[in-house]
């Protein structure tokens, strides 16, 4: 059993730069993408990411919300991988929560931008690896 799965988890993830999102296509394949990190997190339940409305992934994710998403530490050889829904979440709140100081870059319009939302991960159970062993759990 993984002992204090929440922070062993966190710890890992905070240190990633990249992170990797999969999506289930129209002919039911998995697609992974490597984005930035999430701008925000509730443990390792709830996850943030920003993205483009107009992306293929945004897409896929409105047909059908199942996705996983998937951090590792190359220098340690761990990851995690977790399993859950996927939500597109356009309204001016949940925007402006993880809007940063340079976003313009990517969204040139700022947080109204209609290029802009929100991607919020909502994790179920995921699989951990480390030291040559993976282990499941669930996520409360």
């Amino acid at each position: 059993m993984l002992r204090n799965a929440e922070e062993t988890i966190g710890k890992l993830i905070e240190k990633q730069s990249v992170s990797f999102i999969s999506s289930v296509d129209q002919d039911n394949y998995p697609n992974t993408k490597a984005m930035l990190p999430p701008r925000k997190r509730e443990g390792i339940k709830v996850f943030y990411f920003t993205t483009n409305t107009s992306s293929m992934r945004v897409a896929q994710f409105r047909t059908n919300a199942k996705a996983c998403i998937y951090f590792c530490d190359n220098e340690s050889f761990r990851g995690v991988m977790l399993k859950g829904t996927m939500e597109v979440l356009e309204d001016e709140e949940s925007k402006k929560m993880i809007w940063q100081d340079g976003d313009t870059m990517y969204y040139s319009k700022g947080v109204a931008d209609p290029d802009y939302c929100v991607l919020k991960f909502i994790s179920k159970s995921g699989r951990y690896y480390t030291n040559f062993s993976s282990q499941d759990f669930n996520i409360e």
